[in-house]
């Protein structure tokens, strides 16, 4: 059914509440996992445009990926990582698209209207601008059993 799950890593906390239930599933489904990250600061906004050398935090958001990818791939996974560069919502579609991906898997962290308008929400623009399922996971959340 999920041949292919993209992954949307924040390289936070949140992701250890995310990874379970992605794994799991892809366990289960022989899925192949997508890990994605948007390093959205000044210098990968800009990167390509002005020519930049990687930012501190675009070189430590790649080892996370890496880290991480490892690591799964080490319990059997088969697993890829993608540093995006920009605006998360959009690279997150971008990346989704054109990586054939079956679905979105991603961390809420319970925003209400006033939080949503103060930090923006990258769940409300990916679920409204997709037709590929999103699987929401709160962060925070136990791992399944």
């Amino acid at each position: 059914m999920y041949r292919k799950i993209l992954v949307a890593l924040e390289n936070t906390h949140a992701d250890q509440s995310l990874l379970p239930h992605v794994t799991a599933l892809a366990k289960r489904l022989e899925s192949h996992l997508l890990l994605v990250h948007v390093a959205d600061g000044w210098v990968a906004r800009n990167f390509e445009k002005l020519k930049l050398a990687e930012s501190d935090e675009m070189k430590a958001d790649k080892e996370y990926l890496e880290r991480t990818a490892a690591r799964l791939r080490a319990e059997g996974l088969s697993v890829s990582a993608h540093l995006a560069l920009g605006d998360p919502p959009r690279e997150i579609l971008k990346t989704a698209e054109v990586g054939h991906c079956d679905l979105i898997a991603m961390t809420s962290h319970g925003h209400r209207l006033l939080g949503d308008l103060i930090f923006g929400s990258t769940i409300h623009e990916v679920r409204h601008r997709t037709a590929i399922p999103v699987l929401l996971v709160r962060a925070g959340a136990k791992a399944p059993s």
